[in-house]
């Protein structure tokens, strides 16, 4: 069976690609919900990703996911300029926050698994120079939460508690155990 990433994200296709799935990219726009239940928005959007494209591939698994960042019921979405990057690295600083991942596999216009995964990450106390600099590096701006630990973000973590592929985009411990219970080999190069 074939699966389809419903996701522009290059850090999900990098995670799919650096453990050896064989994967197509298909996209059909959506809007994100931005607002709402923390668990309730990330699953409104990683359904509106994977739903419309297995309509489109029905014989194909096709994989949605939504990431978010929450901090005291807050969520925090991709930044929209530099101050904006700035308010959300100050609220992090030196606070423990939740990393979640809503994942939606489906066929045929069909939910065939769904699953979320949350990690905590704490992060280092912060000054104005070094928030400054990580902004000056544009990694921000398209990360929820504004960051990104796989790059220089990592530098702001102090520790994580759960999946750190979790916290890149997505939690692939768990994906593959899901994919293999529906008939995808994620051991490919044996």
């Amino acid at each position: 069976m074939n699966l389809i990433l419903a996701s522009q994200s290059p850090r999900r296709k990098a995670l799919l690609e650096q453990f050896g799935f064989t994967f197509s990219v298909e996209v059909v726009p959506s809007l994100e919900v931005e607002e709402g239940e923390p668990l309730v928005v990330a699953r409104t959007n990683a359904l509106a990703k994977a739903v419309p494209v297995s309509q489109i591939f029905p014989d194909c698994l096709v994989l949605g996911a939504d990431t978010i960042v929450t901090l005291d019921g807050q969520i925090l979405g991709k930044p929209v300029d530099a101050e904006d990057a700035y308010s959300m690295l100050r609220f992090l600083s030196g606070r423990e926050h939740n990393v979640t991942t809503y994942v939606v596999l489906s066929r045929n216009g069909q939910v065939v698994r769904d699953f979320s995964e949350t990690t905590s990450v704490q992060f280092r106390h912060l000054d104005d120079e070094e928030i400054r600099a990580y902004i000056a590096t544009e990694e921000p701006f398209d990360k929820a939460g504004g960051y990104g630990i796989q790059g220089f973000g990592g530098l702001l973590v102090k520790s994580i508690k759960g999946c750190y592929y979790n916290v890149v985009g997505l939690p692939m411990p768990s994906l593959a155990e899901h994919l293999r219970s529906l008939g995808i080999e994620v051991y490919t190069f044996t």
